[in-house]
């Protein structure tokens, strides 16, 4: 048998399969997951696919590893605007927490300025510093509002986000076209029904 060997191989080197080395633990879940589904991860379709799987769950939850300091930047400006700021339909991609499911969506982000403005671009890294993670959307409505009246010290924020949920969509009750709508009213937004109606009637 150890003459049909190939030349400056052992016994011990054929018959023990070389083992993966995993760059990110996540790699060997997946790779798990897939087996226990039955599949082959040795298969010219699947042998990549763990390491795949994992870089794009960390890109898709990399909002647990960023600042709140990074995202913004230092980007508030003095401005003596006081009139209503919207921004909308700010496209919006996040995880369901219960089932690792999409749900993908728009934002539209009001707020009043009380002597201070943000950068434009930083209301929709805020959106995507906390949609980046696992997610419900009634949460991420409030954690958005509550960061842009943080940030801003705005007179009132008045956030909008409508979604479809992938986990309603393609498993379970199977509704395609069920959107889901919250909001939440901040300050001046709360308190003011005209303010309030204002930004219902643009965001739409």
């Amino acid at each position: 048998m150890l003459d049909n060997l190939p030349l400056n191989k052992s016994a011990e080197e054929i018959d023990t399969p070389s083992i993966p080395v995993y760059k990110d633990p996540l790699e060997k879940s997946f790779e798990d997951i897939l087996e226990n589904l039955g599949e082959d991860t040795r298969r010219d379709g699947l042998a990549n696919t763990p390491r795949r799987a994992a870089t794009a769950l960390r890109f898709l939850t990399r909002g647990y590893n960023q600042s709140l300091e990074e995202i913004v930047n230092g980007a508030i400006f003095e401005s003596d605007m006081d009139e209503m700021v919207l921004v909308k339909d700010i496209e919006l991609y996040s995880l369901c927490e219960h089932h690792l499911l999409p749900f993908i969506g728009k934002c539209h982000v009001a707020y009043v300025p009380n002597g201070k403005i943000i950068g434009l671009s930083k209301v929709a890294r805020i959106i995507d510093y906390y949609a980046r993670r696992l997610q419900v959307q009634e949460k991420l409505t409030k954690q958005i509002a509550e960061c842009m009246m943080d940030v801003t010290q705005a007179k009132g924020v008045g956030i909008i986000i409508e979604a479809q949920h992938l986990c309603m969509m393609m498993r379970g009750v199977e509704k395609q076209n069920s959107i889901m709508k919250t909001s939440m009213m901040l300050g001046l937004f709360k308190k003011d029904s005209y303010i309030r109606s204002e930004f219902l009637t643009l965001a739409k």
